[in-house]
């Protein structure tokens, strides 16, 4: 693959991923019925559901941000690993009958995370060699 192209689909899937993330902000802002449901159900409300409110609108915003997409990706990637084990283990796969539509949105983003993390793989190398390096 070329650098541009590199380049071009990194950026695609960051903004899906950031726009996702910051699509759902307002659902876990306005105390929507499914999101209160879901974190009491996880018995983290309504603190839980602010902060992860407030982690996916830093990771959306990283992710927009080409020079730290990096970090909007481990971020993002984290938070849908949290999201996606909470729906394995507690929720379901569907939630108040929404179809699933979370889930599928929790795994488009952490795939989209990844993927951004697989194609910065040498910046994630650089960056640990950085800080072995210092300790």
């Amino acid at each position: 693959m070329t650098k541009s192209t590199i380049f071009y689909l990194e950026r695609l899937l960051s903004i899906v991923a950031a726009i996702i993330l910051l699509q759902t902000l307002y659902f876990k802002f306005t105390a929507a019925p499914v999101s209160v449901h879901i974190f009491s159900t996880l018995g983290i409300e309504p603190w839980g559901r602010i902060g992860t409110g407030v982690m996916e609108l830093i990771a959306g915003a990283l992710l927009f941000i080409p020079r730290t997409t990096l970090y909007g990706a481990f971020l993002a990637f984290g938070i849908m690993a949290g999201a996606i084990l909470s729906h394995i283990l507690f929720l379901g796969i569907e939630v108040q009958g929404d179809g699933g539509n979370l889930f599928l949105l929790a795994m488009i983003v952490i795939i989209c995370s990844f993927g951004v993390l697989a194609l910065k793989k040498n910046e994630i190398i650089t960056l640990l060699n950085t800080f072995l390096l210092k300790n």
